[in-house]
């Protein structure tokens, strides 16, 4: 049993930009609605601290680095719940597709036999989160993006 989470879009700036915002996890506060606060060496075996807002107070959770390929890919993951009961992937692709055009891809993957239960209670906030996520990498990108061109022409 499993719940996905999917969602791809183009953001009107640089590669390098896009994976700026997703790496720089002190800025998260500053544009994340979903993910108010984050920390990691985005190390491969290294923790990843994250402050989720689900509901109306804030639940802090510890995940791991599964994968960092710097530019193009991050990946990390919970302790899976024992017995299979519950397990997740969480990850960022990113890949240049021309005239400071970017291809975002964010994927969330919940498995396990209490799939129906998380996803009963939880399922349209985990959508909301990573939609509003989404956005919040595209809005900071892109603002970014503007106003350094700007200085720059």
């Amino acid at each position: 049993m499993s719940f996905i989470i999917d969602k791809t879009i183009e953001i009107k700036a640089p590669a390098s930009i896009v994976w700026e915002v997703i790496t720089d996890l002190a800025a998260y506060p500053q544009w994340n609605p979903f993910c108010v606060a984050c920390s990691s060496t985005l190390k491969p075996g290294d923790p990843i601290d994250l402050t989720v807002k689900l509901f109306a107070r804030p639940q802090k959770q510890r995940e791991w680095i599964k994968q960092h390929v710097p530019g193009k890919r991050l990946g990390y993951s919970m302790k899976p719940v024992p017995l299979g009961a519950l397990s997740s992937h969480r990850s960022h692709e990113v890949k240049s597709i021309g005239n400071d055009r970017t291809r975002y891809a964010s994927r969330f993957e919940l498995r396990g036999w209490m799939v129906p239960l998380v996803r009963g209670l939880m399922g349209a906030k985990l959508e909301a989160g990573f939609a509003g996520m989404t956005d919040g990498i595209r809005l900071r990108a892109e603002s970014l993006w503007a106003r350094r061109s700007s200085r720059a022409a």
